[in-house]
């Protein structure tokens, strides 16, 4: 039996959802209120707090919400089986949706909330991201925490310079492939000790 309640709640958590990321895409997530988001839905302030009873819970859907569509988008990167085409396709994939929603990316990637931590589950999903990468380097004999450390950093890095210094632009996006064949080479020849 259908639980039409069940359905119009979902349905407004996601149509809530999607208003918290306009909002907070249009004010900064830390100028983002409840108050403005229930607006944008159309409804009373009171009313928001029955489906997520404080700021720090809706940040968290929010967070929850983009670490799964980073896991289920990162899913359908098409990998070839050769270790640095495949390592260059997913840290491109990575940057382009880093920089597509910078909001999303400030939220995922960066601390802009002063006191908002994930929760442990939502935090889970973001680990399964970064173990999926672990697994790829230790794939090809790349197992040290510090390579593990200094590609995100590298991706990161130019996912940050992109969204702050050529917005919309490739000025930094176009240096993925050249900045992974670079960590590449390093590993590879570190491994070989020379």
């Amino acid at each position: 039996m259908r639980d039409r309640q069940a359905e119009r709640r979902s349905e407004s958590k996601i149509e809530i959802l999607q208003a918290a990321w306009e909002v907070a895409g249009a004010e900064g997530l830390g100028g983002m209120t409840l108050r403005d988001v229930a607006r944008k839905v159309g409804m009373q302030p009171p009313s928001l707090y029955s489906y997520y009873d404080s700021k720090s819970a809706l940040y968290d859907a929010m967070f929850e919400q983009g670490c799964r569509e980073f896991m289920a988008a990162r899913g359908q990167v098409p990998l070839t089986g050769e270790p640095l085409a495949d390592l260059k396709a997913v840290i491109r994939f990575f940057i382009d949706f880093c920089t597509e929603n910078p909001t999303r990316y400030q939220l995922l990637y960066q601390r802009p909330i002063p006191g908002f931590e994930p929760s442990p589950e939502s935090y889970a999903i973001a680990v399964e991201g970064l173990a999926a990468l672990r697994a790829q380097l230790a794939d090809v004999g790349i197992s040290d925490p510090g390579a593990l450390d200094l590609l995100t950093a590298l991706s990161t890095g130019l996912a940050d310079q992109q969204i702050s210094n050529d917005p919309g632009g490739d000025r930094w996006t176009r240096l993925a492939d050249e900045a992974v064949e670079m960590f590449y080479a390093h590993q590879t020849r570190s491994r070989k000790g020379e």
